[in-house]
């Protein structure tokens, strides 16, 4: 005979090394469950000591406040009757693992470590941990004495095992192991394990969210029955932001589903599985009152909205763990400094619906922002004005158009917005260079050489950078006000694959929201802000050709275009960024996908020319990703040296060999007929 019972996942949005909030985080989350009758309670990866500890994993004192944690969470009251499973690294025979704890009224029933590690992208666990390879082995792991006085026992279960309890039986994933081909729930699921947990740190990437949905919903499908999945939430001091979506399967079917993202810190060959047994029940004798489960309709955001989402909780995240008093952005006028303008905005409309939404806790950490503890946010704009602000820095080379769209959309969000004029900082340092080597250089647009060309454009750029950092320290102090702000940067993923700005430029930040995010969704991004918070300022900056004007006007307008610098679209760099990333291509690799997708509008020749000219910059320009700015990780071909994208920075940049191949190819090609050629294309494609 079947019973119900109640289980529940959790997500938490823990602190690296905050030992204490995310202790006290878990303790919240657990009071929650119980409050809900649940007799079972799952937590994100890592959670006691935050996932993103990186190398102080192999510090002592991790594993030593993690179980000092423990011991609090063991003596608890709250987590007395229920279940719980909780996170932490474990030393065992001198190795370390990622583990789950689980116990029960003061008693361990079993720790889990980790067997499938997450090795890819932005993940390095093997950097710090051991996968546990003894398939279907349990061995005694000698608790330590902090432990074993409050549970009374020398050793527990350690390794590949499942709980059986009175009236089920629960086996555990953790993270990766969901998304292996052999992943642990098949072979636990053909053992009679009927529900499966797992405990994860998935961060946010841009159309990732059905990946998760499709893979927790397929674990029930074949086999049947009930599969929690638990997410780390928001910025744990990373470029990362782990978006919660906390959800419940049952027999193929989602039935419940946590927030994506949120301000809220808790929302609450075949073996047999080694079996703990544990007296409890998660079912109780009245269960018939209980209702069964109803599949729901899981709700995806679009890119647009994902993007006014993810990035705005970890620029909050970031500003109230940072102890700072807002941001300062260098507004431009352009798609990429106002979308950097737009997150924020969206970061204080969120803030605004959290308060208004009845929030303490968030209402608490505006206020010490601010440093108002009677403040209350009454709107998005005014809180923006509080907590943002912009800056246009106008030279020579500027145009009024650009000057007008930034300071007509600082004032439809409500920044605090100020006009500065960086002539004379420039003119000073050419001074400085003239008088040491008697030479001033020229623009091209008067006679100058291409390296005096570029040169002029730089020191424009860097004298931003030196003003914003000059600016974001004291203009509050200007105004009266304490504390310091951050510094946004507002550089686009496909300029960092071609390293198309200035190196210290205001591209160098403190942090950048859009740095993993892609020029085609940033428009699409400002496109769906005009719509749905009435941004009609960004309508006209929608319409202008990205530029840096950083070259001499030509009749007061504006006479240098990215595109045009580049050789190359955006929308074309985000198919090279996908190619070179995601598909792992080469120069001669790619040339063979692109004569094909770009068929209809380039010859194979202008294919690979655009190649060759891509690969050119991003090699002479790899360098500059080494000290780029931490950005907010958005799409799986981001080019973060520090993270992300391990490549070399020195390159020789002339590719002979690969771009002989292309050539040898072109020429074959051209000496065909026009069916052949199609042929041969459609050949290379496939391959």
């Amino acid at each position: 005979m079947g019973r119900k019972v109640t289980v529940a996942t959790c997500c938490l949005n823990q602190w690296a090394l905050d030992f204490e909030g995310n202790c006290e985080r878990i303790l919240r989350s657990i009071e929650e469950a119980k409050a809900h009758g649940a007799k079972y309670r799952l937590g994100p990866e890592l959670e006691i000591c935050g996932y993103g500890c990186a190398d102080h994993f192999y510090e002592s004192d991790t594993l030593l406040h993690s179980f000092q944690v423990l011991r609090n969470l063991l003596e608890s009251p709250v987590t007395q009757d229920i279940i719980c499973d909780v996170g932490m690294p474990i030393m065992h025979h001198n190795v370390r693992y990622n583990c789950r704890i689980l116990f029960l009224n003061r008693k361990i029933l079993l720790i889990r470590p980790k067997m499938l590690m997450a090795n890819h992208g932005n993940y390095r666990e093997v950097r710090w941990f051991s996968p546990w390879n003894k398939l279907r082995q349990v061995e005694e792991y000698f608790l330590p004495r902090m432990i074993q006085e409050v549970t009374g026992q020398d050793t527990v279960p350690f390794g590949d095992c499942v709980l059986s309890t009175k009236d089920t039986c629960i086996g555990t994933e953790i993270c990766a192991e969901l998304w292996n081909p052999d992943s642990p729930h098949i072979q636990m699921g053909r053992d009679g394990v009927e529900i499966f947990t797992n405990s994860s740190a998935s961060h946010h990437e841009l159309r990732k969210a059905d990946q998760r949905v499709n893979l927790i919903k397929a674990a029930t499908t074949k086999s049947g029955g009930i599969y929690l999945y638990a997410n780390q939430r928001g910025c744990d001091g990373d470029r990362v932001y782990y978006d919660g979506c906390a959800m419940v399967a049952i027999n193929g079917d989602v039935v419940a589903q946590g927030a994506q993202f949120s301000l809220d810190d808790v929302e609450s060959d075949f073996k047999p599985c080694h079996r703990v047994k544990v007296d409890f029940s998660l079912s109780g004798c009245d269960d018939v009152y209980l209702p069964t489960h109803q599949p729901i309709e899981w709700h995806f955001h679009t890119p647009e909205e994902e993007i006014s989402l993810g990035p705005a909780c970890w620029l909050w995240d970031y500003l109230r763990r940072s102890g700072q008093a807002g941001f300062l952005l260098p507004l431009s006028g352009g798609v990429d400094s106002s979308s950097t303008a737009c997150i924020v905005h969206c970061m204080c409309v969120q803030l605004c619906r959290a308060v208004e939404g009845g929030n303490s806790r968030v209402l608490e950490d505006v206020r010490r922002v601010v440093g108002d503890e009677s403040y209350h946010p009454q709107d998005p704009k005014e809180l923006c004005a509080r907590v943002f602000t912009t800056c246009y820095m106008a030279s020579e080379n500027s145009s009024e158009d650009t000057r007008n769209r930034a300071r007509d959309l600082a004032n439809q969000i409500g920044s605090t917005h100020m006009n500065i004029n960086i002539d004379v900082a420039v003119k000073g340092i050419l001074g400085i260079f003239s008088a040491v080597t008697g030479r001033w250089p020229q623009f091209r647009a008067s006679g100058g050489s291409a390296r005096e060309n570029l040169a002029l454009q730089n020191v424009q750029a860097r004298v931003r950078m030196v003003l914003a950092y000059l600016f974001a320290q004291l203009s509050l102090w200007a105004r009266g006000r304490p504390g310091g702000l951050l510094v946004l940067g507002s550089a686009n993923v496909d300029e960092s694959l071609t390293g198309y700005f200035t190196k210290y430029d205001c591209s160098s930040a403190d942090i950048n929201p859009i740095g993993g995010i892609s020029k085609t969704d940033l428009k699409r991004f400002l496109l769906h802000c005009a719509e749905r918070l009435q941004l009609t300022a960004l309508r006209s900056i929608l319409a202008a050709p990205p530029t840096a004007e950083l070259e001499p006007l030509t009749d007061g307008r504006v006479s240098q275009t990215d595109e045009a610098d580049m050789g190359m679209t955006y929308s074309e760099l985000s198919v090279i960024g996908r190619l070179r990333k995601i598909s792992k291509c080469g120069p001669f690799s790619m040339f063979c996908k692109l004569i094909h997708t770009w068929k209809d509008a380039l010859s194979p020749s202008e294919v690979a020319q655009k190649v060759k000219r891509f690969f050119r910059m991003y090699s002479v320009n790899r360098h500059k990703m080494t000290t780029v700015t931490p950005s907010y990780h958005a799409e799986s071909y981001s080019p973060d040296d520090n993270r992300f994208d391990l490549r070399p920075f020195l390159y020789n940049a002339s590719w002979s060999w690969q771009f002989r191949c292309i050539d040898d190819q072109v020429s074959i090609i051209a000496f065909l007929s026009r069916s052949e050629r199609e042929k041969m294309i459609r050949g290379a494609a496939r391959r």
